[in-house]
């Protein structure tokens, strides 16, 4: 048997490093639902064995995340460590230094953590533009997927055990299981440790009740994400933000308009069939989008759009900041800050940070106008349809604003996209636009109208599928799955959060 050499070595150890995530578990492949059958099959015969049950779903859930990550899968077990570890810790300290001290400590490792990983080339591009170019010449070359939301949800952990509202766990395996769930490792929604945590051990229960709602979040989800997002993404929103000088100004203003159906639809597809599969699992996630361009104000955007993290970001980042206890201006600085710091968590690039200050402006501008404007409102639903209507269409296009810095690849493009607008709209292309990408437009315009339908259209349907029998329901998914099958690219699409 031949030895392998050091150089050998290295170089195994350098490809487990640069691990190429082709063929991630994304929900919506026809890989993912071949072994999550198979999953749910063997999850029925040890759902019953407590230890046998949650040893299993950790083995899968790290299957899942090595599948996109690669070695990387470490990267989570080490967060899992530390924090439980800490936690313990800071539940038997009992001199409040030491717990602060404690607490500081586990947000220095999470923190470091993606730290590094996300944001050493931002500052190292900075380094080189200030001192010149070679300054620094190390790079990070993989970024984990979800590692922003896997150390969110483990901060969350500590600061409650912190805070006092949560004891700390006593068993690694059952931390390991909260951190690694695999329906929202990778993308969310952001679940608190004191919601899930009582459901580890539980035996789980679905009622056909959960069982329908189950399969109805997972069809509307799959619906969002590989019918409509994956299509007009591919047909029109990728070839004008990519050569943005080649489209008219409507089509420009057309490609903001469909990216922002389309970063919803993605990113709520992702949430709705990650609760959905929760719900089949026997555990229940929190909601994560309330139709959120029904919102008019920005107020009541944020309530409404990725409600794990805005929430997240008030419990933790607003709140210790000082929230609204210490006067109006501060409260503006504390909304203006945690915003930006929002929007660093979403990338490190200029256009994220942007991003975030015009939100963190809007929330603190519409602060103030509650406090200036008798009879001013925060929900729609408390407005005159006159207003309501007005606060809409306000708060959309500033929302799609915010859209164009987030998904444009440089503020160059944002710039060329804009004078498009401006510049060079060409109105009587308008007829010919729309009869060159029917099919997109026909998908936009229906992706809008299903998003502003009346939540009892909503409710109507779950009642519908949730009702039907198990049959019909096989039915149901069998001809979403032809419809996905015969609408996909042949390349896998992933979702675009898996980016964070």
């Amino acid at each position: 048997m031949t030895l392998p050499t050091a150089e050998g070595l290295t170089d195994k150890l350098q490809a487990l490093l640069t691990y190429d995530a082709t063929q991630p578990l994304i929900f919506s492949s026809g890989l993912f639902l071949f072994l999550f059958a198979g999953f749910l099959l063997v999850y029925s015969a040890v759902r019953r064995a407590t230890l046998a049950r949650i040893v299993y779903v950790i083995l899968f859930s790290l299957y899942f995340y090595y599948k996109s990550s690669g070695i990387y899968f470490l990267l989570l077990v080490f967060a899992a460590t530390s924090d439980f570890l800490i936690a313990q810790a800071i539940a038997r300290s009992k001199g409040r230094t030491a717990r602060r001290w404690l607490m500081a400590l586990s947000v220095a490792v999470n923190l470091g953590m993606l730290g590094y990983f996300k944001y050493t080339n931002f500052l190292i591009d900075i380094a080189n533009q200030l001192f010149g170019q070679g300054f620094l010449q190390f790079q990070n070359i993989f970024l984990p997927v979800g590692i922003s939301f896997f150390v969110f949800q483990s901060m969350s952990y500590t600061i409650d055990v912190y805070r006092g509202q949560l004891q700390p766990l006593r068993n690694w395996l059952d931390y390991l299981f909260y951190l690694s769930f695999f329906p929202q490792l990778v993308a969310g929604p952001i679940v608190r440790a004191r919601d899930f945590i009582p459901q580890i051990r539980r035996e789980p229960f679905v009622s056909r009740e959960m069982f329908g709602t189950g399969v109805f979040l997972i069809l509307t989800g799959l619906f969002k994400k590989a019918i409509i997002s994956d299509y007009i993404s591919l047909n029109f929103v990728d070839r004008v933000f990519d050569e943005p000088l080649l489209y008219t100004g409507f089509e420009c203003l057309a490609g903001i308009y469909g990216y922002a159906l389309q970063i919803y639809c993605d990113f709520s597809g992702y949430s709705d069939m990650a609760i959905g599969i929760a719900l089949l699992l026997g555990f229940h996630f929190p909601k994560n989008f309330d139709a959120p361009y029904k919102s008019a104000t920005i107020t009541e955007f944020w309530r409404r759009w990725h409600i794990s993290l805005s929430s997240w970001l008030r419990d933790y980042l607003y709140i210790s900041l000082g929230g609204n206890r210490k006067g109006r201006l501060r409260t503006y600085g504390n909304l203006l800050l945690t915003m930006l710091l929002g929007g660093l968590w979403h990338g490190a690039a200029v256009r994220f940070i942007l991003w975030g200050g015009l939100h963190g402006v809007a929330l603190a501008l519409h602060k103030l106008w509650l406090a200036r404007v008798p009879g001013a409102k925060v929900r729609g639903c408390e407005m005159h349809w006159w207003s309501r209507t007005a606060g809409i269409f306000l708060t959309f296009n500033l929302v799609s604003l915010g859209w164009l810095m987030f998904r444009a690849e440089s503020m160059q493009t944002v710039s060329l996209m804009l004078h498009q607008i401006v510049e060079n709209f060409n109105a009587p292309m308008i007829p010919q636009v729309l009869a060159g990408y029917a099919g997109v437009f026909a998908l936009i315009g229906a992706g809008y109208v299903l998003h502003l339908l009346p939540g009892t259209v909503d409710a109507l349907a779950r009642r519908i599928v949730v009702h039907a029998p198990l049959v019909l329901q096989v039915v149901m998914a069998a001809a979403m799955i032809w419809c996905v099958m015969q609408i996909k690219s042949s390349d896998i699409q992933p979702f675009i959060y898996f980016q964070f």
